[in-house]
Formats: structure tokens, C-alpha cells, sequence
């Protein structure tokens, strides 16, 4: 019945979103139309789409940046991700920490929707 999955974040500035995805956690533009993108991450699809075409074509009022989820991105060293994010002015939530075997730290994209880089630990 179905086939495929993806998480699609409203944004205020899609531009800065794409900046955020593909240029600095390396997702790799898969889908342009005016007003969404689509960016993937090895088997992992985020859209973003933009907060007036959800309002005009949904009828909904999205809220970008309510922290009502999480997206994970895996990698191999957090602490040196973070220095690269932070370097690049990505806000920050939570700085590196260890828990429960897993090496993690909490940021935020240009909407304010949560971001978590996390591996694990040596």
C-alpha cells in the first residue's frame, strides 16, 4: 500500500534550511520545486517546506522550531561535527555529553527544529 517515507519541516526561509542540510550535515538535494526541497542523508529523505504554501494549501499554521521532535544525524566524531557546526554559527542547545554509551550533543537549524548529532562512544 505504501512505499516510501519522508519528514517534511515547514520553514520561514528555505534557503537558509537547504544551507543548513546540504552544505553543512552533507544531505544531498534529491527534489526542487518553488516552494519544497527535498534533501537525503544515506536511506534518509527531509523535506522542507515553505510555512506559506502549508498555510495555503493545507489550511494549517505551522510552528517551525517547536520542539516537538528531534531529527538524529549519525556520525563518526561528534565532538569535531560540533566545533564545524558551532565554527559555522548553528545555535546551540546542549554541547557534547556522554550518555548511555552514545556520545551526543542537542542544536538547532535556522527554524529552530531540533538537531541531534550523536555516536557512539569510545
Amino acid at each position: 500500500m505504501f512505499d516510501t517515507a519522508l519528514v517534511n519541516l515547514y520553514t520561514r526561509d528555505i534557503d537558509a534550511g537547504v544551507h543548513f542540510y546540504r552544505d553543512l550535515l552533507g544531505f544531498v538535494e534529491t527534489f526542487r520545486a518553488p516552494e519544497h526541497i527535498e534533501l537525503r542523508l544515506g536511506g534518509f529523505t527531509v523535506g522542507l517546506g515553505s510555512v506559506e504554501a502549508a498555510r495555503r494549501l493545507h489550511r494549517v499554521e505551522p510552528e517551525p522550531g517547536r520542539p516537538t521532535m528531534v531529527l538524529v544525524v549519525w556520525t563518526g566524531d561528534v565532538d569535531e561535527a560540533f566545533r564545524r557546526l558551532v565554527t559555522a554559527g548553528v545555535p546551540v542547545v546542549q554541547p557534547p555529553h556522554d550518555t548511555g554509551g552514545k556520545r551526543t550533543a542537542l542544536l538547532q537549524d535556522p527554524d529552530g527544529n531540533l538537531v541531534e548529532i550523536i555516536s557512539k562512544s569510545v
